[in-house]
């Protein structure tokens, strides 16, 4: 996949239901710095380039503001500014994923996209214990994907903020 085109994961799903979920094990891997990180692709709606951020005042630091993603407002977090990285330069590899939580859309800004990737349940570790402060509990587990080592985010925990959930609605 072309990091800085859209992709609209809504059209993958063919309409019927088989009683198997065909999204089960399957994640979408990004870059951040020389990290890999993973979220479910069940949570993923379309990746799009970096736009126009407006920002709204009185948010947290990692929000950057909001995007009109086609007559849709919706809050934009940079991922880095989260686990209180330091922030970059966005460039023509940075895209914003754009997730669904609660029922609310949220763009997620990421240095690069790289693949939608399967990783079996035998395959994820839990998160190592020694890990600790906020981002320790945004991680869902350790993904061994060929000879990698994929940071699985659990993605609800992540974005769970009243003020995020607020200016989504």
């Amino acid at each position: 996949m072309v990091e800085s085109q859209r992709h609209d994961f809504s059209e993958d799903y063919d309409g019927e239901d088989d009683g198997e979920d065909t999204q089960e094990g399957k994640y979408l891997s990004f870059r951040i710095g020389n990290e890999q990180y993973g979220i479910e692709i069940k949570h993923v709606t379309e990746i799009v380039g970096i736009q126009k951020i407006t920002e709204v005042p009185d948010m947290p630091e990692y929000v950057k503001g909001v995007i009109n993603l086609r007559g849709n407002v919706i809050p934009v977090v940079d991922i880095r500014l989260r686990f209180r990285m330091k922030a970059i330069e966005y460039d023509d590899r940075t895209c914003v994923i754009v997730v669904n939580v609660e029922e609310s859309p949220i763009g997620l800004v990421v240095d690069a996209v790289r693949e939608v990737i399967s990783i079996l349940p035998e395959q994820i570790s839990p998160p190592p214990s020694v890990a600790r402060g906020d981002i320790s509990r945004y991680i869902k587990g350790m993904g061994r994907f060929e000879n990698d080592v994929i940071i699985l985010l659990a993605i609800d925990k992540l974005l769970f903020d009243q003020r995020l959930t607020q200016i989504s609605a």
